[in-house]
């Protein structure tokens, strides 16, 4: 990847001996990799086995979760912040793991709609609760240094599985308490 990353500097007419330039291939690779090791990682294993037994019925929001990607049409970030609400059935999940499995899904080459259902179905698939909803805004670099150029555009996405997507009442009570500032 490092010597893909020379060509591409010599392609816009840089000169990668230049001080500031000698170690970009390096660098640029490496966090290439970082950026998008969310494709080589397993739901299972970043859960950990952290599901705990809980009576709770009442839902469970982790709000502000900063999630940070990279657009698969431009290879430009896209960042913003996830919300995301469930109701357990049973179990509960290490609040943790909630923004671990956001980082999970936004380390890849993405698009927001399906990071949005992604995060939503995984955090379905393995608590087994209720209902989960998700959601997600974001600013896209995409739209503000190219093309459009509109700098204060965001985009809002959601996905609503089980009670939140057939309960009225309980999307709007998650709706209603992740647009409330605390």
């Amino acid at each position: 990847m490092q010597d893909l990353f020379l060509k591409i500097l010599e392609s816009i007419g840089e000169d990668p001996a230049r001080e500031g330039l000698q170690k970009t291939p390096e660098r640029a690779a490496k966090a290439l990799q970082f950026l998008t090791s969310g494709a080589d990682e397993d739901l299972t294993t970043i859960v950990n086995g952290a599901l705990f037994e809980s009576v709770s019925r009442e839902m469970v929001i982790v709000k502000d979760i900063e999630i940070y990607s990279l657009c698969e049409h431009h290879m430009l970030p896209f960042f913003g912040r996830c919300h995301i609400g469930y109701i357990p059935d049973g179990k509960v999940l290490g609040v943790s793991k909630l923004a671990r499995i956001s980082d999970m899904f936004s380390r890849r080459l993405q698009i927001q709609e399906k990071l949005t259902h992604e995060i939503a179905t995984a955090v379905f698939d393995i608590a087994k609760p209720l209902g989960v909803g998700v959601i997600i805004e974001a600013r896209h670099l995409c739209m503000m240094m190219r093309g459009v150029q509109k700098q204060n555009s965001s985009m809002v996405s959601s996905s609503m599985l089980g009670s939140f997507l057939s309960s009225d009442r309980t999307r709007s009570e998650f709706l209603q308490l992740v647009s409330s500032r605390s």
